[in-house]
Order: structure tokens, then C-alpha cells, then sequence
């Protein structure tokens, strides 16, 4: 959703939650997962792909228009899932000794965004690429949002160790287009699945948000 409200694309969304898929997604999704895309009669899946579609076929470009920094865009892109299992194992455990236990892995993770951030970029506070929004920020966007959702009940305090993933992330969340891509039911969905996954920060979160 962020890359088409990046692109001023008019869409209409269908949330689908993994506990209760109806059979028509299953019938036009090959891996049963989302996101999924319906362009009149054509269907796209997994992310990566749509997102390329999309930036292929519709004004704005968000990947760098040099094929070098496109290249090296992807690759960060492709980077999204081990982020994202090695962060959210640390931010979702079950305890605080799980999570200390986690938590050099989420370090490791993060050194490799500050060192590409901090290489690239004169100033923090800028988008992965500099001024301008792009596919990699719309890819690690949802991550951060989460992780400044449940920080204040996890206290962590990751985040001071890498002020240029920190000011980054802080661009993000403010970002209109990022801001306004959530669901309006978000919260609610998102309370569940901390409760699902276990997080032991699951209740006091349900309770006071």
C-alpha cells in the first residue's frame, strides 16, 4: 500500500487475516499468502514482484535510476526477511531472559543498515536513498512502525544504538504515505497477533492501548 499511495494509484484494498482466508484468495493466490495484486483479470504475488511491477509501470520511479544503486536497492530489499524474523523474534519473545538471549542477533541485523545508512548518507534523518522515498523504505517501513508501536511496553533501547537506523526509522513514521497506509481496524489486528504470537508484553499491551 505504501508504494501505490507513493504513486497516486487509485486501488481498493480486501484485508485478508491468515486464520481465516476465504476460498476465492485461495482459489487466486498460488501460495495462499498475501499480498496479492488484481489487475483486471491478471494476478501478481509476493511482494518483490509487485512492488517491480508497479515502479516499471507507473510514474514515479521509487528504485534510483542509476542500475548500480538499483542493484544494490534489490539486494537490500531481498535483505527484508532475515531482518525481519531476527528483529521480531527479539522484539516478540515469550520472556525477558528469550529476549536477551535474542538480542545480539538483532544487533547484528541493525549494524548492517547503520553501516549502509551511515556510508550513504551525509546526514541522518533522510530516507534510505537521501530526500526521496523508495521501494527499500517502503519495504522495512511496516517493520519500524511495529517496533515503535511495542518499544514502549518491550524498553528495549536498541534503537540508541544505531542513531542512524533511529532517525530513519523516525522518517518513516512520520511520513504521511507511511502514516496513512495502515488499516483503519490495524490496531485491533494487531493486538490479536501479539496475543498469538506470545509476547510477553502481550496483555499489558492489550489492556492499556
Amino acid at each position: 500500500m505504501i508504494v501505490l499511495r507513493a504513486k497516486n494509484v487509485e486501488f481498493e484494498v480486501t484485508h485478508i487475516t491468515a486464520d481465516n482466508k476465504p476460498d476465492w484468495f485461495l482459489e487466486v493466490s498460488p501460495h495462499g499468502k498475501v499480498p496479492l495484486l488484481m489487475v483486471d483479470q491478471e494476478v501478481l504475488f509476493e511482494s518483490n514482484a509487485i512492488v517491480e511491477f508497479l515502479d516499471e509501470t507507473i510514474k514515479p520511479r521509487l528504485h534510483p535510476e542509476d542500475p548500480i544503486k538499483r542493484a544494490e536497492n534489490r539486494a537490500w530489499t531481498d535483505f527484508v526477511p532475515s531482518f525481519a524474523v531476527t528483529l521480531n523474534s527479539y522484539l516478540y519473545a515469550p520472556n525477558l531472559e528469550d529476549q536477551q538471549s535474542k538480542k545480539s542477533g538483532a544487533q547484528k541485523v541493525l549494524l548492517k543498515l547503520e553501516e549502509r545508512l551511515q556510508k550513504n548518507n551525509k546526514k541522518r534523518g533522510t530516507y534510505f536513498n537521501g530526500k526521496n522515498l523508495s521501494i527499500v523504505d517502503a519495504a522495512y517501513a511496516p517493520f519500524l512502525m511495529r517496533f515503535t508501536i511495542v518499544e514502549p511496553f518491550c524498553k528495549t533501547g536498541i534503537m540508541e544504538e544505531f542513531p542512524y537506523v533511529e532517525e530513519w526509522r523516525k522518517t518513516l513514521i512520520k511520513s504521511p504515505i507511511v502514516k496513512d497506509s495502515l488499516p483503519e481496524n490495524f490496531m485491533e489486528l494487531f493486538k490479536k497477533n501479539l496475543l498469538k504470537r506470545g509476547a510477553y508484553f502481550a496483555k499489558e499491551f492489550t489492556n492499556k492501548v
